[in-house]
């Protein structure tokens, strides 16, 4: 489904871009248009410089204290994603990058990342070959899940010459005397 509207999306953001920067135009100016332009692209640099940089020494605190720092891995690609919007000249792209940059609306962006991601991810594991080993955790196929003891996994029992393996173990097999 996602598919179905990116290519649009894509091709309908530079439309919307430069019909906003007309109607800008029109109402403001042209130069009035463009200096503010350049003064949110200056502003907007300076912001994703100063976030860039509480994002960097969050990442390195949460790598000194040994602890897994994937919030602020996120934060740092949402303020690296924002720096690149910001990069665009436009409206509407120094919007969405000003909303990705700034602290306080971050963890929406966040959020919406995370499931969409989560989506995506979910959706492409369960196309693979190995779909069914992924259930959704504490589904009902899910191991140890309401009323199942687990998943069972068809295979075949491999015996070599010296040792069978039963259960997990390693079991000597006992030669029958002839």
């Amino acid at each position: 489904m996602t598919r179905r509207w990116l290519l649009p999306g894509l091709l309908l953001f530079p439309v919307v871009e430069i019909v906003l920067l007309i109607l800008a135009g029109r109402a403001i100016g042209g130069g009035l248009t463009l200096m503010v332009l350049l003064v949110g692209a200056v502003a907007g640099m300076w912001l994703m410089r100063k976030e860039g940089r509480r994002a960097w020494s969050a990442l390195q605190g949460a790598a000194q204290s040994g602890r897994m720092p994937d919030r602020e891995l996120g934060d740092s690609a949402i303020v690296m994603a924002g720096g690149a919007l910001l990069a665009i000249p436009g409206f509407l792209s120094d919007l969405v990058g000003i909303f990705l940059i700034l602290p306080v609306t971050r963890p929406i962006a966040r959020r919406g990342l995370a499931w969409f991601f989560a989506r995506r991810v979910g959706d492409i594991a369960a196309r693979s070959p190995y779909g069914p080993l992924f259930d959704r955790m504490g589904g009902p196929g899910a191991p140890g899940g309401p009323g199942q003891q687990g998943r069972v996994v068809h295979g075949e029992v491999i015996h070599d010459d010296e040792h069978e393996v039963v259960e997990g173990r390693v079991v000597v097999r006992r030669r029958d005397p002839q």
